[in-house]
């Protein structure tokens, strides 16, 4: 029987010559990959060693997951690469290994290759062995398949009514053996049961009245057990959790799971922690699963990549909906179209059997740069790939808000999302009411969620008067009050997600007065401090019964009249003033008049059992900690003006492309949103290429709105 021992402990880490102990999950960019060094964030070659004993039986390596490309060694003999810094791999290290003492030595490289995705995001790309490392011995020579990128060479396929369909993999000899499938219940009763020839491929099983997966009303689960007999003895054994249920979408009517109409409540969720990266224990993924549960979501969309294994059985345990997806991300590139491939691959092979995931996304904001060639045949022949692998599942991709509503790009996925940021990056809140009205009734047969949206607010920066790109938790929380409200409103859009759950690490940022972070988290990097826009959301999606007087952190408050904000699900909300108390009727977001005095003011909420004190300083001095420090870069800007009207002063189509090109302020948003620099003598010849007669074909060829957006864009910008 396979023995499975973790070897996380004592490694040796080499990096520049300088080497030093490291346990198992790490990374060298928890520091520099999240702002936290004047240097730039490392990407390069690192070496792992560690002194093995010997092991029994055949043995394999198994690596959960290492950035970007991981090379192993065995007593200084090669044994293997993997490139996909997102997937579990393992190597059979049988050949290799002495009986008393054996050196691994394992290279990891998060260096840029032209050939891998992803290269151009933003997030930071953390290096290192960031996930478990296990070594899996004393495997019988034939054996449920380790080699075949699944996680336990067993694929699960569920039925609603019952029906159970089980396809497994035997490596070696399947001479003389047999097959035992058993299935129990969540308190460990056996429930079905069936044996079939070990060269027999798949199985049957039914289950009488099933308990269905339900979400997270109840995330019943059930386990498959799979046993490999020899002469009456067992020889190999593996087991997953499984779940039954049903869905489909409706371009209409939304989603619907088990027959009963849902509405996706979803948060986005990168994998990193502050000054951890994306090292993590169980304890942090619990930690994210504790937030999501209270905030009240019931969907989870993982970004931008194959996340641990462990957080998907938290998945299932919770009962979120998931959205999985690959790194196909901001540049098509034909050059990386076979490792996109091989990730989606493995992501479907590895997470198949998981009842959490409902789609699988091939691509996002693949077309940032403009439609490169060959870009719809590549998604395409991913969309395409994912549907062979399993037939049970939709595909979807997230379209960035330029990608035009008639783009072929939108015929490709079965479900649909859009990313879109109005009232952040551009235009005002009311322009996601405009777009969605819009898009419904010109693509009535889409089924459509929003796949992102968010602001920035940066914990700290505090205003009575909230304005747009000011990076306040004041304006996020208003930006956010906005979309949940433009969202409930639309049955027919299935879902949406929160950009993001938490602030992140993106090393290619300095923005808001805080360099290497994207800061559009409802909860903190540390997730210590659940930000007012949290409490938005939990008010329209938590059973839970609060109160929560916003501003908790706005303490240095100007004297005199203003608004004091509640958020909270209960009908009917109390404020209480320095000892003055109004009573109000309201849905989810309750706005008060108050007198705010020289001095401590005391301000309480109260419903029922429910109650929210905060206290802060009135004064007629303003705290300029509250403010974005002067001459702060900032990627925020009203890209998309309403007017039609070109101001000559500024840039527009009308100019020609060294112009935009070479014009101080796009050269510093390409450098600091990008991390690249344009070089002048390269793209000189291009410099007198007018744009306008382009642009007006481009409109004719139906890319009209593409082309009036980028105008706007360009609209916001002074020529030099």
């Amino acid at each position: 029987m396979r023995k499975i021992t973790n070897i996380n402990q004592d490694w040796s880490f080499i990096k520049d010559g300088v080497m030093e102990t490291v346990n198992l999950p790490h990374t060298w960019n928890a520091i520099d990959g999240q702002g936290g060094s004047d240097e730039p964030y490392y990407r390069g070659r690192c070496v792992y060693e560690k002194t093995l004993p010997g092991f029994e039986g055949r043995t394999y390596i198994e690596i959960t997951g290492a950035n970007t490309v991981c090379e192993v060694f065995i007593n200084g003999v090669y044994v293997g690469s993997h490139e996909n810094g997102y997937a579990m791999f393992r190597f059979e290290i049988t050949d290799f290994i002495k009986p008393d003492v054996n050196t691994i030595r394992i290279i990891v490289d998060n260096s840029e290759n032209e050939f891998l995705y992803p290269q151009m995001a933003d997030f930071t790309f953390y290096g290192g062995i960031y996930r478990d490392v296990n070594i899996i011995s004393e495997v019988a020579q034939s054996h449920f398949a380790l080699l075949d990128m699944s996680l336990c060479g067993m694929y699960i396929t569920p039925k609603a009514d019952g029906r159970v369909f089980v396809k497994s993999l035997i490596e070696g000899s399947c001479m003389g053996l047999t097959k035992e499938f058993v299935i129990t219940d969540a308190d460990g009763n056996e429930v079905a049961k069936t044996v079939v020839d070990a060269d027999v491929d798949a199985a049957k099983l039914i289950v009488d009245e099933p308990t269905l997966w339900n979400g997270v009303e109840n995330p019943y689960l059930y386990t498959m057990t799979a046993r490999l007999v020899k002469d009456g003895e067992v020889i190999d054994e593996v087991s997953d959790r499984f779940g039954f249920r049903e869905y489909y979408f409706d371009s209409e009517k939304g989603f619907f799971l088990n027959g009963k109409h849902v509405k996706m409540k979803g948060v986005s969720r990168h994998q990193d922690w502050e000054w951890k990266g994306n090292a993590l224990t169980i304890e942090e993924h619990k930690k994210d699963i504790e937030l999501i549960k209270e905030v009240g979501a019931n969907s989870i969309r993982l970004a931008h990549y194959q996340h641990d294994e462990k957080f998907y059985d938290l998945c299932d345990e919770a009962g979120f909906l998931v959205w999985a997806e690959i790194p196909v991300i901001s540049n098509f590139s034909k050059k990386k179209q076979e490792q996109a491939k091989f990730m989606l691959e493995e992501l479907i092979r590895q997470n198949y059997n998981h009842p959490s995931i409902y789609c699988w996304s091939v691509a996002n904001e693949i077309s940032i740069n403009g439609a490169a060639s060959g870009l719809a045949k590549g998604i395409s022949e991913l969309n395409n790939i994912a549907h062979a692998l399993d037939s049970t599942r939709p595909t979807v991709t997230a379209q960035l808000t330029m990608v035009s509503m008639n783009s072929k790009l939108n015929e490709i996925p079965d479900i649909l999302g859009y990313n879109h940021y109005f009232g952040w990056y551009m235009q005002t809140v009311d322009g996601i009411d405009k777009w969605l009205d819009n898009f419904h009734e010109k693509k009535p047969h889409i089924k459509l969620c929003l796949s992102e949206y968010g602001a920035e607010g940066v914990v700290g920066l505090h205003t009575a008067t909230p304005t747009q790109g000011d990076y306040t938790e004041e304006y996020q929380a208003y930006y956010h009050e906005h979309y949940a409200n433009a969202i409930n409103a639309r049955d027919w859009l299935w879902g949406s997600y929160v950009w993001n759950m938490f602030d992140f690490g993106s090393a290619i940022r300095n923005e808001g007065g805080v360099k290497g972070r994207n800061n559009k988290g409802l909860v903190t990097m540390d997730r210590k401090i659940r930000k007012d826009a949290f409490y938005v959301y939990k008010a329209h999606w938590s059973d839970e019964k609060f109160v929560h007087v916003a501003g908790e952190r706005f303490v240095d408050r100007p004297l005199g009249e203003q608004k004091i904000k509640v958020y909270s699900n209960c009908d009917t909300v109390t404020l209480t003033v320095n000892g003055e108390s109004v009573e109000m009727q309201g849905d989810k977001v309750f706005e008060f008049d108050a007198v705010i005095k020289e001095g401590e003011n005391v301000i309480t909420a109260v419903s029922g059992d429910c109650t929210h004190e905060i206290r802060v300083n009135g004064t007629d001095i303003p705290n300029p900690s509250y403010v974005l420090p002067e001459g702060c870069e900032s990627f925020v800007r009203n890209w998309f003006s309403e007017s039609d009207e070109i101001n000559p002063d500024n840039l527009s189509l009308e100019d020609n492309l060294g112009d935009i090109l070479f014009n101080s302020e796009v050269q510093r948003l390409i450098k600091n949103h990008a991390g690249v620099t344009l070089d002048s003598p390269v793209l000189k010849p291009l410099g007198k290429i007018p744009l306008k007669p382009i642009s007006k074909i481009a409109s004719k060829l139906g890319a009209g709105e593409l082309v009036s957006m980028g105008n706007q864009f360009l609209q916001t910008i002074k020529k030099d």
